[in-house]
Order: structure tokens, then C-alpha cells, then sequence
């Protein structure tokens, strides 16, 4: 039934009127808004009071604010199976929930993380509840997350759990219920923040009004509990992941940015001598702790899924030995189990002397003869989820199997599959969602929403993150709540009593240890950096040339045509355009510019660009994820620009502009370390190339005064020019100029010095005072060119120094992105790399 507003409130604004006139909790489901006597719950009336007094308007001005954030700042999730990633969809709304009810909750998280870490010291330990007949073997043995391997394992800090999470949703009478524990790696948390940080500044007034609890101080509890474990003081920890195409990587990167952690795939770890480490530029470095988001099967191919190429291979090894602690430990995952998830409140007694808080959904092991023959006969009430799984092995496609579905033949088929091999099914309770108010087409409507928690342990027990991550689905039948099926996410607002201390999740995880270099660089790190360096410059490049083409073909005065054909067959060797005998110039300007299938196009490097930012996303700041987005979208305007000249001249400057702006603020604020070293070397690198085949091709023994003047302007060198030399252009000094010249920051010759002071502060392997090789290559390359004189320098020596420099980057490439077991020295024990 409707609200009635003037059942409740008189004089309410006419916006809120409009929102909860025709609002209609669902039949038979605990709405968060309408309480049982149909009237909006106070904390709600006092949030929706808040948000009308803002005016539509300005709503509509800061929810579409939100949503550049969440595009600018790379905020995203993939979908399974899906390559491009999607922008977060974050809902408009928060779920509000009281103090005192979330004191409920987080007591019933912390019994319910207890019972599971308890459990799993049994099952990998003495095995007490499978000999007493508490616990089926069967229905655990069938599990593919058991990990037989971590049989009789003591893990290193004592706890099979260290982050733990569990999905619940109301029942009709408006108790938590759980749906569901994550243990395997639960994913989420980051998202979380994300979801605060972009709300909370999109009404920061009235996050502060309704006295909203913090999310920091949890994470700062789980860093503090994650060092503890380790055996060194200042221990290094990892987050594992799958990688750049995980469905959550971008949360990923986000956690290990604000927590710290390397980030690092399974390739960047090596195990020698029973210790974990990682390759970094100045070789392998042990690892202490690894928070993994890597499936326990994946973890290591010798002693699990043998094609695995996301684990490292001897990590269960390194675990036995106690040499590195794991968060969770491989085989934790077996609490996810729908059959272990059936037993759980029957053990909760033996285990921890109470029942549990928190009631579950209903669910039974079919491996139970008694249970089977019930589930049977009231299958139309029931669904069929795999014991170990969503999936009911032979029937379900996705999800579970709901009996009332099923025809007469379907029904015969799954109690045949029960009968013959029950111990592979679980029968669960069908329940509904409880509901939260969501906008739909301007107007606010009852949604259901599975809301997922989080608990952390500390060395004084666990702590529970006040709020979490909520998944609102935009079907209001959904049975199912999943982010690849329409839902979006929510922000938990956990409104306190008391007044909340202001505090940022930066300033809450902060301590009084000053770091200025924040450990050795990774080498995928390096290597991802050197190359967005790479691109960044190749971009500028080929729009430098597109900027020279496009000045030649508005010139009316000037016959130009020998440098245009010149300009024309380097986009073509470069890859920028596909063929150029049946285009126009300005047809090739802007596919130069905007063609997606032409790997040379500005468009194609720019995503090369975000590519490998994306990986080293823990590493570079929100800005520069924005202007690397800024740069994709002004280079796609430019596809819609092919009737207009000048338009297209505008547009390849503003990306131009672009360029020069994301480049500005990473000099300006990129910490002076390791990884600056190799991105910057990157730039350097690709800058005395592309020189070099400026040069080559248009100060060669036929260049003239124009092929001259259009090199100068590719290299940004015209002003300077006239204002050394009158008269005409002279080869000899534009190749000084453009080779030699140590003053000028787009010469060969400037590039070389700076990229041999990059090598020399680099860390290196040996301490046999002899210089690696590319430090060798590259102080010979800058020695001959700082000796060198410009009257000798033809098209043939310009090649040798392109080639020379390319052997550099071949060289800086083999001693810090790859590394040999031989030439990688470990830490020691006792000390701390």
C-alpha cells in the first residue's frame, strides 16, 4: 500500500511528497523505509528531509557529478567473459542502517567469523567433528576447496582466517539472515571505499549530518593485524591478484594503493629456499605476508590445477614451512560450501557452546537420507544448489535449480540424481529479499538488496568494518543479487549515536614511522611504468606529425608536396594509418588520429596507454587515471571530424594539450623514486627514437628549407631556432640542434644524459664496482654524442645512434623486467630489504 503523506507530516516539501507518495513496500518482504504501521522510519524522513532541501536541480547537478567521478577516477568491474570494463554503478542511494541495529549484526559477524575459524582448526587439523560424527566426511571430502595439501598445517600468525566476509539480507519479520559466507577471497571491500569516497563528497553536508561512522579505522585494524602475523617488524606485504583482467581488479589496485601492499600477480613471485619473494629491479626481495584474491587452486601449479599460470609454484611449500603467512589461507574457501553451510548451525553448539545469532537460510545436505526423502516431498518449495557450488551438477546452467520450475520429466530426472548421488546436492529454503528504497525514473521504489560484511582479525579479536557492500538489484522478483545482472551498489551508511570523530581513510591508517621510498619497485611495476612512458610519447609523436600534416594542407602559399608525402608515409609506416592511395590527406589526418583498427593511430596508443596504467593502478594517482580518460575521449571526437580542417587542426592540438597536461602532473607530482626513474626512462627512450627518424627523414642530403622547418616543428624547436640563427634554415645546425644539442630537452643528445642519470641512481645487482649493461651502452651512447660534430652527421650515422638506442631499451628491458634465479640475490633471514 502507498504512503499517505499527510498521515505522517503535514507541511513536507513537496520533492519528498513526490518520492514517497507512491511508494509500495512488496508483499510479504521487511522493507528498510516503511516500518510494519506503514509510516517512514525516523532516520530516513530525517535523510530525505535533508536531500529535498537541496532542490531537484541540484540534485540532479550532483548525481550527475558522481557519476564523472566514478568515470574519471577508472572506478570499474568487469563482467565474467566480457573483455572491456564497466563504469561502477553506484547507486544514487545509501543503505541506512541505526547503531543499535548494526551492533546486532557485528555481534553476530564476530560469533559467526569465531565459529569458522574454529571449524576450519578442525577440519585441516585433528578432525574431531568428522571422528565424533558431527560432520560427514562426505561432505567435505567432494568439496574442490579442500585443500588436501593444507592437511596438518599450522598457519604462520595462527589463524586460518583473516578477512572474512558474509552476505545477509532481513527476513520478513526484519532479523539479519545469512545467505551466505565469503572466505575464499571476498571481494568488495574496495569497492566500499570507493563508494564512501565518491557519496560522501557528492553531500558531504549531509554525510556529516547524519553522523555517519567511518570506514578507515577497520582497515587500519586489518593492516595492524596482517603485520602482526609476519616474523619480521617491518614485514612486506602483498596483495595477490589474478590480474589486470580479474572481474575486480580495479578494487584491487584500490585497496593496495590506500593499504600500501605491493601488488603483484603470481609471475612476480619466485620461491627459493622454502621463502617467498619478489622480483624487483634490485632482484628478489622476501615476502612476509600475501593477502590473497587468487582461488586456492589456482595458488600453486605443482601441488594443485597443473595449467594454473596465476600462482607460484613451491607457495604451499613456503606455507608448510612457515616461511610466509597467507590471508586466507588456501582451503579456507571450503566454508562457502552450501553443504558445510547446512551443518553449521549444528555445530555452533559443539564448537562454541551457543547457538548462533545470527539464523540462516534454510539448508540441507541431501547425502542425508532422512533430509533427501524430506526434500522430496516438498520439492515445489524448494530450490537445489550444488553441495559444493551454485550450480545443481546436471541441471542448472547458473544459479540454482528451483523444484517448482521444473516439469514432470525435470522432477523425475533430479530425484533420480538425488537418489543416486544425494551427497552432491543441498536443499535450500526460497526466500525473498528485504527491500530498499532505490530511484527509478525519478521516483523512488522498493528494491531488494543483499548487503555483504566484512570482519577483520586483530590481534584483540575481530573487527568488523561499520558499513560494507551492498548490492541493489533492479528487478524486484530478483532471487538473486549479483553485480553482472543488472544491480548497482550502494553506499551503508551506519548512523552512530554519538557524535563521529571527523577523519579521512588516509589520516586513520597513518603512524609516526617516516617512509620516504616505499620498498623496491617490482619489476612488472617497472616494466608497465617504462612503457606507459613508451606510449605516452608515441601518442605525442604521432600527433605531432598529424599537427605538420594538417599546417601543410591549410598552407596556400607554400609548395609543400615532397614533405607532405613524407608525412604521409611515417604515419604509414607507423602504423597509424592503413593504406594512403585511395585517401584524401585530410581523410588520413583524422583515421591518423581516431582509427581503433590502425594499432598506430593516436586513438589505439592512447588505449595502449590506459592499458598500461591500468596495471600499475595502485601507483598512480585518480588524476592522472582522469586525464588518461580525457585523452581517449577528445581523440574519438576527432572520428566525427572529417569534413573540417581546421576543426581537425583544433582537436589534434587539444589532444596535444592533453598530452602535454598528463605528462605535466606526473613531473609535477610522481614521487622522485624507482618508479618515476623507469617511466620517465620510457619517455626519454622513445623521444631519441622518434628523433632520430624525424631527423631521418627530414634532414637527409635532400632535405630543404621546408622539410627542415617542418623537423624543427616536430620537435618543438622553431622559436628556439630564429632566435640563435637569422637567414635561412642550415642542415648542419638544425641537425645540431636536433642531435647534439645538450640544451634543447627534445635533442637526442639531452635525452641520453638524462636517461644515463636515471641508470646511474638505479639500484644494481652486483657490488663488483663494474657498471651493468645498459648503464654501459648508455654511457658510450652519451659520450659519442656529446663528441660528436654536426658536419659529419649524415642519414647513416643518424640510423646508428636509432639503433644503438633501441639496444639500450633492449638491454634496460633484460636486466630489470626479467630476471634470472642466478642474478637475484635474497634477503638475508634476520634482515629487512
Amino acid at each position: 500500500m502507498a504512503v499517505e503523506q499527510s498521515a505522517w507530516r503535514d507541511d513536507d516539501s513537496v520533492p519528498v511528497s513526490a518520492w514517497l507518495a507512491g511508494y509500495s513496500p512488496l508483499a510479504g518482504t521487511h522493507d528498510e523505509l516503511i516500518g510494519p504501521d506503514g509510516r517512514p522510519r525516523a532516520h530516513w524522513l530525517t535523510f530525505f528531509d535533508s536531500l529535498s532541501a537541496l532542490g531537484e536541480n541540484e540534485l540532479e547537478h550532483r548525481f550527475a557529478a558522481a557519476g564523472r567521478r566514478i568515470r574519471d577516477y577508472g572506478v570499474t568491474y568487469r563482467v565474467h567473459g566480457e573483455a572491456r570494463e564497466r563504469p561502477w554503478p553506484l547507486s544514487r542511494l545509501p543503505l541506512l542502517i541505526t547503531e543499535s541495529d548494526w551492533r546486532g549484526l557485528a555481534a553476530g559477524v564476530t560469533q559467526r567469523a569465531t565459529l569458522l575459524e574454529r571449524f576450519l582448526r578442525d577440519v585441516y587439523g585433528e578432525a574431531r567433528l568428522v571422528a565424533e560424527g558431527a560432520l560427514p566426511a562426505a561432505a567435505l571430502a567432494g568439496s574442490p576447496n579442500y585443500i588436501r595439501p593444507m592437511h596438518g598445517v599450522a598457519p604462520q600468525g595462527g589463524r586460518w582466517l583473516g578477512f572474512y566476509a558474509v552476505d545477509v539480507t532481513r527476513g520478513a519479520d526484519g532479523s539479519w539472515r545469512v545467505l551466505g559466507d565469503r572466505a575464499q577471497a571476498p571481494s568488495g571491500a574496495g569497492y566500499a571505499i570507493e563508494n564512501r569516497l565518491i557519496l560522501a563528497r557528492t553531500f558531504p553536508s549531509l554525510y556529516r549530518e547524519m553522523n555517519v561512522r567511518r570506514v578507515g579505522p577497520f582497515f587500519r585494524d586489518f593492516r595492524v593485524g596482517l603485520a602482526a602475523t609476519a616474523q619480521r617488524s617491518a614485514p612486506r606485504i602483498c596483495l595477490m591478484t589474478p590480474g589486470p583482467y580479474s572481474e575486480t581488479y580495479s578494487e584491487q589496485a584500490l585497496l593496495a594503493r590506500h593499504l600500501g601492499f605491493l601488488l603483484v600477480e603470481g609471475a612476480d613471485l619466485i620461491v627459493n629456499e622454502n621463502r617467498l619473494h619478489v622480483r624487483t629491479i634490485a632482484g628478489q626481495k622476501r615476502v612476509d605476508v600475501v593477502w590473497r584474491r587468487i582461488d586456492a587452486d589456482w595458488c600453486d601449479p605443482l601441488e594443485m590445477n597443473a595449467a594454473s599460470r596465476l600462482g607460484v609454484p613451491g607457495l604451499f611449500d613456503a606455507i608448510r614451512q612457515g616461511a610466509v603467512a597467507v590471508t586466507n589461507m588456501p582451503g579456507a574457501g571450503l566454508v562457502e560450501s552450501r553443504a558445510v553451510f547446512s551443518f553449521l548451525p549444528a555445530l555452533a553448539p559443539k564448537l562454541l557452546g551457543e547457538e548462533l545469532r545470527l539464523p540462516q537460510t534454510g539448508a540441507w545436505w541431501c547425502g542425508d537420507p532422512r533430509a533427501r526423502e524430506d526434500i522430496l516431498a516438498r520439492l515445489d518449495a524448494l530450490a537445489i544448489t550444488g553441495a559444493h557450488g551454485e550450480k545443481a551438477p546436471g541441471f542448472a546452467k547458473d544459479g540454482a535449480t528451483i523444484g517448482a520450475a521444473l516439469d514432470s520429466s525435470g522432477r523425475e530426472r533430479l530425484a533420480a540424481a538425488l537418489e543416486a548421488r544425494g551427497m552432491d546436492y543441498v536443499g535450500q529454503e526460497i526466500g525473498k529479499f528485504s527491500t530498499t528504497p532505490s530511484f527509478v525514473d525519478g521516483a523512488l521504489a522498493p528494491r531488494p538488496f543483499v548487503l555483504r560484511v566484512f570482519a577483520a582479525a586483530t590481534s584483540d579479536g575481530w573487527s568488523v568494518m561499520p558499513g560494507g557492500f551492498c548490492r541493489v538489484s533492479d528487478d524486484p522478483n530478483m532471487q538473486a543479487v549479483s553485480m553482472g545482472a543488472g544491480a548497482s551498489s550502494a553506499d551503508v551508511w551506519v548512523l552512530a549515536e554519538r557524535r563521529v570523530e571527523e577523519t579521512s581513510l588516509v589520516a586513520s591508517l597513518r603512524d609516526d614511522r617516516i617512509i620516504r621510498v616505499l620498498g623496491n619497485l617490482p619489476s612488472r611495476a617497472a616494466d608497465n611504468l617504462f612503457w606507459m612512458g613508451r606510449y605516452l610519447e608515441r601518442a605525442e609523436a604521432t600527433l605531432r606529425l598529424v599537427r605538420a600534416l594538417c599546417h601543410r594542407l591549410t598552407d596556400e602559399w607554400s609548395d609543400r608536396r615532397w614533405v607532405v608525402e613524407r608525412l604521409k608515409r611515417m604515419l604509414l609506416a607507423w602504423g597509424a594509418v592503413s593504406e594512403l592511395s585511395e585517401q584524401s590527406a585530410a581523410a588520413i589526418t583524422v583515421a591518423a588520429t581516431s582509427d581503433p583498427s590502425a594499432y598506430g593511430s593516436a586513438l589505439s596508443i592512447a588505449g595502449q596507454i590506459r592499458a598500461a596504467a591500468s596495471i600499475v593502478r595502485d601507483r598512480i594517482s585518480p588524476e592522472v587515471w582522469q586525464l588518461v580518460a580525457r585523452l581517449e575521449m577528445r581523440l574519438e571526437r576527432a572520428a566525427k571530424l572529417t569534413d573540417s580542417e581546421p576543426e581537425m587542426l583544433e582537436n589534434v592540438q587539444l589532444a596535444l594539450y592533453a598530452l602535454a597536461a598528463l605528462s605535466g602532473y606526473m613531473s609535477e607530482n610522481f614521487n622522485r623514486v624507482a618508479g618515476w626513474d623507469f617511466l620517465d626512462l620510457g619517455k626519454r627512450i622513445e623521444r631519441a627514437i622518434v628523433t632520430c627518424r624525424f631527423a631521418r627523414q627530414f634532414a637527409d642530403a635532400e632535405a630543404n628549407d621546408d622539410s627542415l622547418d617542418a623537423l624543427l616543428e616536430l620537435i618543438d624547436s622553431q622559436i628556439t631556432y630564429r632566435s640563435r640563427y637569422l637567414g635561412e634554415v642550415s642542415r648542419v645546425r638544425t641537425l645540431d640542434m636536433v642531435m647534439l644539442d645538450p640544451f634543447n630537452p627534445r635533442s637526442v643528445g639531452f635525452q641520453l644524459a638524462q636517461i644515463d642519470a636515471h641508470l646511474a641512481a638505479l639500484p644494481t645487482l652486483h657490488s663488483d664496482g663494474m657498471p651493468e649493461a645498459p648503464r654501459r651502452l648508455a654511457l658510450k651512447l652519451r659520450a659519442e654524442i656529446e663528441v660528436e660534430d654536426a658536419r659529419r652527421v649524415d642519414a647513416q650515422r643518424v640510423l646508428e645512434f636509432e639503433q644503438s638506442i633501441m639496444l639500450l631499451a633492449d638491454a634496460l628491458a633484460d636486466r630489470y623486467f626479467v630476471q634470472a634465479t642466478a642474478d637475484a640475490p635474497k634477503d638475508e633471514p634476520s634482515g629487512l630489504a
